[in-house]
């Protein structure tokens, strides 16, 4: 199920700040959610570049015909504010709680409702309980169990993939914001790494929700979109895609100046096939906060994965059928220990992520992994991470109940680039669900040299599945 919940929080002394939440939610029995979700302000306040991440359970209950009664309770951490200073004032440690109860309507292909939310950040000057409207839109997939990646599809459900899950696209850039007469303190060229979904509702036509963070001018920057696209074939190797996304990012206004978050990002992409299923491409666009002063030429370059399902029968049945692709999604609680930066030793860091796993055989997988802390750093809210890299594991066989792995990672945190290493012990539950324990290690290095190093343990609960992809 996916998830959009909007309310207007009450800031005393300053102006209040609307926050648009977006979750994914899967369904664990009836009547019960568990997933993640994301937050950020769009119209009110100065608030561009605060975000924040949850994790928690939604609950529903059908009263009479299409009434519904839901509850949400999550937890989570992130932050912002006008400036790093005042970030310490709006969000406090970083650490939140919400819980929300409504009422629903339920029209088939979504239920829209209406109802009260209470959030609160510790410490912090968000700390109250205001009306939210929410929408949910469920959704179905062919999906099988993680063991049978790599397997093939029978025809009959190689045919239903082609109707229920259509075409796909996983995008993963780097982009360059180049500022055009900056306002904020930072004048010089973003860099930022880009994760784009994309889903096709015609053959050249797509929705896409797409997260991007900062790994260097200013690291964990953020920016979340959404929107639409469209894709114009050129020659059978060559194919031009434009699209306009909307959304909320920043770092702080008095640093880059996006008012209240609200983003505009047209652009155009070039993309060339490697392959039948992996595209290169180049592209060329235009960011901008439209209720403040953030303008940027941005220039990115991108590896474009297709995902295809089934061909229901096209051509005959003369392709090979889809085969089955495992993905592993995580949700852990970590401790970061023994930290230090510049070499003064400072406090523990308390953290909630998700990582999510993409099999390469039996053996090797890559990971991405997003963890965001929910208490302060160096006294301030919004400590992040964000890591890819390459992962290895014990084959796990029938009736098996343990499996070893270890991962080496790259990527971006507060301070800048750095690399992680682990490993841990992962427990198999059954054939979709697992408990793993994990040890790792992350040094970074930002400017200056200014060198950033911690241990970290973690324990989490991870869903095992595979889907069709052509």
């Amino acid at each position: 199920m996916l998830m959009l919940d909007y309310q207007v929080i009450d800031v005393p002394g300053d102006a209040p700040i609307d926050l648009l939440g977006f979750h994914v939610l899967g369904k664990v029995h009836d009547g019960i959610y568990l997933g993640a979700g994301v937050y950020a302000p769009h119209v009110e306040g100065e608030y561009g570049g605060f975000m924040a991440f949850d994790v928690g359970a939604h609950l529903r209950y059908r009263l009479a015909g299409p009434w519904l009664a839901t509850a949400d309770l999550s937890a989570g951490g992130g932050g912002g504010g006008r400036s790093v200073e005042q970030s310490k004032v709006l969000s406090g440690t970083g650490g939140f709680v919400k819980a929300s109860v409504g009422l629903a309507y339920d029209l088939g292909a979504a239920a829209l409702g209406i109802g009260a939310t209470r959030m609160k950040f510790r410490q912090s000057r968000i700390d109250s309980t205001q009306a939210n409207v929410f929408v949910t839109i469920p959704y179905t997939y062919l999906s099988g169990v993680f063991a049978r990646h790599g397997e093939a599809l029978s025809a009959a459900d190689d045919r239903r993939a082609a109707r229920e899950m259509g075409r796909n696209m996983l995008t993963v850039s780097l982009d360059n914001l180049r500022q055009i007469d900056p306002q904020g303190s930072f004048k010089g060229t973003l860099r930022t790494a880009d994760l784009q979904y994309s889903h096709f509702f015609a053959p050249d036509r797509y929705w896409f929700a797409a997260l991007g963070v900062g790994y260097r001018g200013r690291p964990i920057y953020n920016q979340m979109l959404g929107g639409v696209g469209q894709r114009l074939p050129l020659t059978p190797d060559l194919t031009l895609a434009g699209q306009v996304g909307v959304g909320s990012g920043g770092y702080a206004p008095a640093v880059i100046d996006t008012g209240p978050g609200l983003l505009v990002y047209p652009k155009v992409q070039l993309e060339y096939a490697l392959t039948r299923d992996l595209g290169l491409a180049v592209s060329v666009g235009h960011l901008f906060a439209p209720k403040a002063t953030s303008r940027n030429h941005t220039y990115a370059v991108a590896l474009v994965q297709h995902l295809r399902a089934g061909d229901g029968g096209s051509a005959g049945g003369a392709e090979a059928p889809a085969t089955w692709r495992g993905f592993r999604i995580g949700l852990f609680q970590q401790t970061e220990f023994d930290l230090r930066y510049q070499g003064v030793e400072r406090g523990n860091l308390r953290m909630l992520g998700v990582q999510i796993d993409t099999p390469l055989g039996g053996r090797w997988y890559l990971p991405l992994q997003a963890a965001v802390a929910t208490n302060e750093y160096l006294g301030y809210p919004g400590y992040g991470e964000l890591l890819a890299g390459l992962g290895v594991q014990t084959r796990a066989g029938p009736g098996d109940r343990l499996q070893w792995f270890g991962q080496l990672m790259a990527g971006a945190n507060v301070h800048g680039l750095g690399l992680k290493a682990g490993g841990g012990l992962r427990y198999l539950l059954d054939e979709r669900l697992s408990l793993h324990a994990a040890l790792g290690r992350i040094e970074t290095r930002g400017s200056g040299g200014r060198k950033f190093s911690a241990a970290s343990l973690g324990v989490g609960l991870d869903y095992r599945f595979a889907v069709p992809v052509r």
